[in-house]
C-alpha cells in the first residue's frame, strides 16, 4: 500500500527532528573537550583533548559492531537483559529503527566514555583509554540501555510487563548515561589513586586548578546547547498529537522539556554561586559551571514528566548534592580532576529519585503513551502516585551501580595489575603532553622546560 503524502510529511519532519537532535548531542563532545581541557593543567591539555577524540572514534566502531545490537536488538529470542540481533546494523532500517535512530543513540554512547575520561585525567596511560572506551561504549553501556530504553527491557516503562507496575522513568539518561559514566570513573580513579602532589604529607588537599577558565565556560555553554538535543530530542518524534486536546502534542512536551532543563541548570548554578561564596569567600566561575552541569544531569531523568516549578527544586538540591560530595571526596582523599563521579554519579542518582517523587501523571502518559485517554500509570510519590515509580527508580540506581562495578571495576583492576593503567611519576610530573604526545598544546613559558619529545627523552637518559 502506498504511503499517503500526509504520512510522508509526518515521517520526514520526525526524521529531521531526530537528526537535528543527534547533531546537537554530538556538539556535546566539543563541549566535553573544552571543559576537560580547561579543567586540567596546561601540560596535559593535548592528552585530554585527544582522549575526547578517541572516545568518539573508538565508540563509533564498537557501538556500530555490537553496542547498538546489545541495546536495541529485538529478535524473537531477545530477552530482558541484552539484545541479540542487529549487529553491524544488519536489517536496518526496519519497522522499529532506522539510521537516524542509530546516529542519535551513538551520540549518547560516546558521551558516556567522555564522562569517565575526566575522572582519570592527568595520570592515565593512553592505551588504557583505548581499552576502556571500547568496552564501555560497546558493552557496559548498551546493556543498561536495553534494560531501560528498549521495549524488551526488564526496567523499561514501555515494556508489556511493567516492573512494579511502572517501569523506571529515565527519560534521557540521568542513570543510563550519567550514573554509568560516574561509577565507571569512580573505579578508575579509585584504583589509580590521587595525582602526584594532590594531597600533602599531612593528607590535606593541595589545589590543582585547571589552567584555562575560558575553555571551561565555553565548554559549559556548548554542553548547555547540546542538552537541548539530549533531553527534548529523546522524544524521537515531534509530530505526535495528543488525542485529548486539539492543539497539543509532542511539540508541546518538547518545549516544556527544554524549559525544565533550563530551569534546573540555572537554579543549580545560582545556588552553587552563592553557596561557594559562603564556603570559600569568593565568586568562583569554575564551581558555578559544574553546578550548572549538575542541575542538567539531575533533570535529565524527569525532564519530560515534571512541572517547571519542580525542575527548580531539582536544581536546588542537585547543587548541594555536588557540594556535599566534593567535600566528602576531599575528606576521603579521592581525586577526580573533573568532579565527574560526584557530578554525573551523585547528581544522576538524585535525578532518578527526584523523578520518583515529582513525576506528574498526565506528563508520564504523554511521554510514554502519547497522551492516550483512559490510561493509568504510577507517578510521583509526593503527588499521590504511590510507591511503584519510586521503587523502580531505586532499583535502577542499584542495578546500574552493581552492573558497572562488576564490569568496569575488574577491567580497571586488570589494567592496573598489568601496569598499563597509570603513568610513571616522572611522566606525570613532566606532563602527558610531552611524555606521551610529542609536545605541548601550548608553547612552554619556562626556558628550561623541554619543548619537544626528543628533549624530554634526552632528560630521561641523563637521569638514568
Amino acid at each position: 500500500m502506498d504511503v499517503s503524502w500526509e504520512q510522508s510529511v509526518t515521517d520526514s519532519i520526525n526524521a529531521i527532528y531526530l537528526l537535528f537532535s543527534a547533531y546537537l548531542v554530538f556538539v556535546m563532545q566539543l563541549g566535553f573537550a573544552m571543559l576537560c581541557a580547561g579543567s586540567v593543567r596546561a601540560k596535559n591539555a593535548m592528552n585530554i583533548m585527544l582522549t575526547n577524540v578517541v572516545d568518539a572514534v573508538v565508540g563509533s566502531i564498537s557501538f556500530y559492531l555490537f553496542g547498538f545490537a546489545f541495546a536495541y536488538g529485538n529478535a524473537s529470542n531477545s530477552n530482558p537483559f541484552i539484545g541479540t540481533n542487529l549487529f553491524a546494523l544488519t536489517n536496518i532500517p526496519n519497522d522499529s529503527y532506522d539510521y537516524g535512530f542509530f546516529l542519535y543513540q551513538w551520540a549518547f554512547a560516546i558521551a558516556v566514555a567522555g564522562i569517565t575520561s575526566g575522572s582519570i585525567a592527568e595520570r592515565t596511560q593512553f592505551s588504557a583509554y583505548l581499552v576502556f572506551s571500547f568496552f564501555l561504549s560497546g558493552f557496559v553501556y548498551p546493556v543498561v540501555v536495553h534494560w531501560v530504553w528498549s521495549s524488551d527491557g526488564w526496567l523499561s516503562p514501555s515494556s508489556s510487563e511493567l516492573f512494579f507496575g511502572s517501569g523506571a522513568i529515565d527519560f534521557a539518561g540521568s542513570g543510563v548515561v550519567h550514573l554509568i559514566g560516574g561509577i565507571a570513573g569512580f573505579w578508575g580513579s579509585f584504583l589509580e589513586g590521587p595525582r602526584v602532589g594532590r594531597f600533602d604529607a599531612f593528607g590535606k588537599p593541595v589545589p590543582m586548578r585547571g589552567h584555562n577558565a575560558t575553555l571551561v565556560v565555553l565548554g559549559t555553554f556548548l554542553l548547555w546547547f547540546g542538552w537541548f538535543g539530549f533531553n527534548p530530542g529523546s522524544f524521537d518524534k515531534i509530530l505526535v498529537p495528543y488525542p485529548s486536546t486539539t492543539n497539543q502534542g509532542n511539540w508541546t512536551s518538547v518545549g516544556r522539556t527544554a524549559v525544565t532543563t533550563t530551569l534546573a541548570g540555572s537554579t543549580a548554578g545560582i545556588v552553587t554561586l552563592f553557596s561557594r561564596r559562603l564556603l570559600v569567600g569568593h565568586w568562583d566561575a569554575l564551581d558555578v559551571c559544574n553546578g550548572v552541569l549538575g542541575g542538567f544531569v539531575a533533570i535529565t531523568s524527569g525532564c519530560s514528566v515534571v512541572e517547571p516549578w519542580a525542575a527548580i527544586l531539582c536544581g536546588f538540591v542537585s547543587s548541594w548534592v555536588l557540594i556535599g560530595l566534593n567535600i566528602l571526596a576531599l575528606k576521603l582523599k579521592y581525586d577526580d580532576p573533573l568532579e565527574a563521579t560526584q557530578l554525573h554519579g551523585g547528581c544522576g542518582a538524585w535525578g532518578l529519585i527526584f523523578t520518583g517523587l515529582f513525576a506528574k501523571e498526565q506528563f508520564v502518559i504523554e511521554a510514554y503513551n502519547s497522551g492516550d485517554i483512559g490510561v493509568k500509570r504510577p507517578y510521583g510519590l509526593l503527588l499521590g502516585g504511590g510507591w511503584g515509580l519510586l521503587g523502580a527508580q531505586v532499583i535502577e540506581i542499584l542495578a546500574i551501580v552493581s552492573w558497572v562495578s562488576v564490569t568496569m571495576g575488574p577491567l580497571f583492576y586488570v589494567l592496573h595489575k598489568l601496569g598499563t593503567l597509570r603513568i610513571s611519576i616522572d611522566e606525570e610530573v613532566a606532563g602527558l603532553d610531552i611524555s606521551s604526545h610529542g609536545g605541548y598544546a601550548y608553547a612552554p613559558q619556562e626556558e628550561n622546560h623541554p619543548r619537544f619529545y626528543a628533549d624530554y627523552l634526552r632528560i630521561q637518559d641523563d637521569r638514568s
